[in-house]
């Protein structure tokens, strides 16, 4: 959305909370985690969270999932200080370091994470040919990329429709499809890569969304927003609806694997 604070900042993490969950800066909550990792073993590895938020699903790494170390990196001040405040009260410190980064190459050595995981935030990131390139050189070998993200349903120029929507949520890139994904992952290096649409989860979740934000509870959000930043709210909520309801908009699970090192 086209405002005028940071795009997380400690007032829009109270109402994404408020509408997603506790911990949660985007839909679906623990389930949709748990349906992006249900196959994968993170049971004493160490892994890396991409876009950490306010700590909610990489504190459940630990407790819910069994890792032995995260490391969550996001490069707003407000959801790290939010994410290390959720790490203190979770008794995790030892087990989570919280890193602000710079956009651009991660600090990170070469070979040092057995998953890289990130939910609904490497959006953010335009270039995927130079993230994939990342994300594979801080594997280690075996690792896995575990990912959602939102895409674009081909490579064409965007419809009406999709400009109005990028417009709205300030993204001032076009999204990614699932075609250009496959092959930044490829040409990484990554194998075993495979891609599930979510478009018709998230539409219906959408709708359940902007029936919450424009009627059951809009006065509750804002209390904590303002009635202009609730109206671009609900007009953001429906241009992304109609993009949905075309299919244009289609966010993905990402699963893909960097092979063991035989020699």
């Amino acid at each position: 959305m086209k405002i005028t604070e940071p795009l997380y900042d400690k007032k829009h993490i109270e109402f994404l909370e408020k509408l997603w969950g506790e911990g949660y800066l985007s839909p679906g909550g623990a389930e949709e985690v748990n349906r992006l990792l249900k196959s994968i073993d993170l049971s004493k590895k160490t892994v890396l969270d991409i876009g950490c938020g306010s700590g909610g699903i990489t504190t459940s790494l630990i407790t819910d999932y069994n890792a032995q170390k995260v490391i969550g990196i996001d490069v707003e001040e407000d959801v790290c200080t939010a994410a290390k405040a959720r790490v203190g009260m979770s008794g995790l410190r030892n087990k989570i370091d919280i890193i602000k980064v710079k956009p651009g190459k991660f600090p990170f050595k070469d070979l040092n994470f057995d998953v890289v995981f990130s939910k609904d935030s490497i959006v953010h990131i335009a270039d995927k040919e130079f993230l994939s390139k990342e994300i594979y050189r801080v594997l280690k070998f075996g690792g896995n990329f575990v990912c959602s993200d939102w895409l674009r349903s081909n490579d064409e120029k965007p419809s009406t429709e999709m400009i109005h929507y990028l417009k709205l949520e300030d993204l001032d890139f076009d999204m990614a499809s699932p075609n250009r994904y496959k092959s930044a992952l490829g040409k990484a290096g990554f194998k075993d890569i495979m891609l599930k649409n979510r478009n018709q989860w998230y539409l219906e979740q959408a709708k359940r969304e902007v029936y919450i934000l424009s009627q059951q509870n809009r006065t509750e959000f804002e209390k904590i927003s303002s009635k202009k930043y609730m109206d671009l709210s609900i007009e953001t909520w429906w241009a992304m609806i109609k993009v949905l309801e075309t299919g244009e908009h289609c966010p993905h699970h990402i699963w893909s694997s960097k092979l063991k090192n035989h020699f």
